[in-house]
């Protein structure tokens, strides 16, 4: 398999405070890779390095086999790979219509109607609420069109940051499922970050573990699922 998204030997501040110390991670074309890890372990700030804000001060992002670590970040998302952020950002005054034109800038016009109607399929939820106002949404629903946005640059690499933050089991099951179909049926590149290890690593073919900015584990899903360190650290008290 080859790297789609390299990421070697990062290092990201904000000012003097070093939040990512030398990682190092991979994520192969038509790979779910979850990154999992408690909270302010540097998950976030990993994500949004690899869209330059905040740059990485040393080390590289390497995207197609192209180092993108000082690119802008409007020409990283040129480049199809699409974000859904942590805490939706959706442009609450705009419709969910207007949201998901909004994500389709990137891709342009041509298929517009036929990402549409893809999108409808996997959160038929939205098609309901076409007109509404994105703030008038419920948190699920807000997920679903921040997914749905970013799915509508058609991105060869989609990043998630948290999207089961804050959302009933399931609605968050529903997320998921529309994430594995995604790559199941269309091959798509999945890089996700999320607090909840276990529906992560269920959903993922591969994880990296992180604790103060550093990767301490990675492997394949499976395994990292059965590790006792993983278990107690993430996983007990729920699963």
């Amino acid at each position: 398999m080859s790297a789609l998204l390299s990421i070697r030997g990062v290092h990201t501040y904000y000012g003097n405070i070093r939040a990512l110390a030398g990682v190092d991670l991979e994520v192969n074309q038509g790979e779910i890779v979850a990154l999992i890890g408690s909270n302010g372990a540097g998950k976030s700030t990993l994500m949004m390095t690899i869209f330059g804000a905040p740059r990485a001060r040393e080390g590289h992002v390497v995207f197609e086999g192209r180092d993108i670590t000082r690119m802008a970040a409007h020409h990283i998302a040129r480049l199809r790979i699409a974000q859904s952020p942590e805490g939706r950002r959706i442009f609450a005054r705009m419709s969910v219509l207007e949201n998901l034109q909004m994500g389709s800038v990137v891709a342009g016009a041509e298929h517009f109607e036929e990402d549409l109607e893809r999108v409808f399929t996997l959160f038929p939820r939205l098609k309901e609420r076409l007109t509404q106002r994105g703030g008038t949404l419920s948190g699920g629903e807000q997920q679903m069109l921040a997914i749905a946005r970013a799915l509508m640059s058609r991105p060869r690499l989609l990043l998630l940051d948290e999207p089961s933050l804050g959302l009933a089991p399931l609605i968050v099951k529903q997320i998921f499922d529309a994430i594995r179909q995604l790559n199941q049926t269309e091959g798509l590149t999945v890089f996700i970050v999320e607090q909840n290890a276990y529906h992560a690593l269920k959903l993922a073919h591969r994880g990296y573990v992180m604790v103060n900015g550093r990767i301490t584990l990675s492997g394949p899903s499976a395994e990292l699922l059965s590790r006792e360190e993983v278990r107690a650290a993430y996983l007990e008290g729920g699963h």
